[in-house]
């Protein structure tokens, strides 16, 4: 027996299904399907994809997670069964959101598809936020100002990448690169091109397919109370310009004495 097994046995079970029910719903024979909820064989992908567009469910939790210890009817579906996002509620019915911190990120590639991870998360209650699925991410580095090393950055999942938008911030996370906080400069058909706020950081391509989630910025949690330097990028920009006038005037003084 293998947890798939047991997932598609308590999945027809909870749905009051008889195996011949679900064969005809996968378009395969009774025996063929036995068989995999017996463990004796395993389907190819297709037939799993099937399976999850049957129960409407994703292939993470079909393979991975025991769907016996899982409350499907809070679990939110999302496009192509590419994952689920468990939806916390407090005994008010009020969304919660799940807080990703700097001592469980380095784990959130794994477990971002997994209820397990995500129902042990921090969660909090921002009630200013309106409909939506929010998630707040720890902020690293310096490549975002005005936010800080150590600040939180809610964002609002978007369950399709045709909703992202030049010019505005995404939290996004990818198979290679993990979890960044990036401004959008352009998109095309395959790929995002992305750049920090601090313009020593050069602009570089996402590859649409390397994206497993981007969230949209709301708001930003933050302690510090330090004033922000105005317009930094064009004071350093005149800085040069000032600094080019002076040379070309230094040039013209040494032109005149020769």
């Amino acid at each position: 027996m293998s947890l798939f097994s047991d997932n598609i046995r308590a999945l027809r079970s909870k749905y009051k299904l008889s195996q011949e029910k679900v064969a005809e719903g996968l378009d395969i024979t009774r025996g063929r399907y036995v068989k995999y909820e017996d463990g004796t064989s395993e389907p190819p992908y297709e037939i799993l994809k099937k399976i999850a567009r049957f129960y409407q469910v994703s292939l993470d939790l079909l393979l991975f997670v025991d769907v016996r210890t899982v409350n499907l009817d809070t679990l939110l579906k999302l496009d192509n069964n590419r994952i689920i996002l468990p939806i916390q509620v407090d005994s008010l019915g009020e969304n919660r959101i799940e807080v990703v911190t700097q001592k469980v990120k380095a784990g959130y590639l794994s477990g971002y598809g997994d209820p397990e991870y995500i129902e042990q998360l921090q969660q909090i209650y921002l009630p200013f936020l309106g409909n939506g699925k929010y998630r707040g991410f720890p902020v690293e580095g310096d490549s975002m100002p005005p936010h800080q090393d150590g600040d939180i950055i809610v964002g609002r999942y978007l369950e399709q990448l045709g909703e992202v938008l030049s010019g505005k911030t995404y939290i996004i996370i990818t198979r290679s690169e993990g979890m960044v906080y990036k401004r959008l400069n352009k998109k095309i058909e395959n790929s995002l091109t992305v750049s920090s706020d601090n313009f020593f950081y050069p602009a570089y391509e996402v590859r649409a397919s390397d994206i497993l989630e981007i969230w949209e910025y709301q708001c930003n949690i933050g302690r510090s109370d330090k004033q922000s330097e105005a317009l930094e990028s064009t004071s350093i920009k005149n800085m040069f310009i000032e600094l080019k006038n002076e040379i070309g005037d230094l040039k013209n003084k040494i032109a005149l004495t020769n």
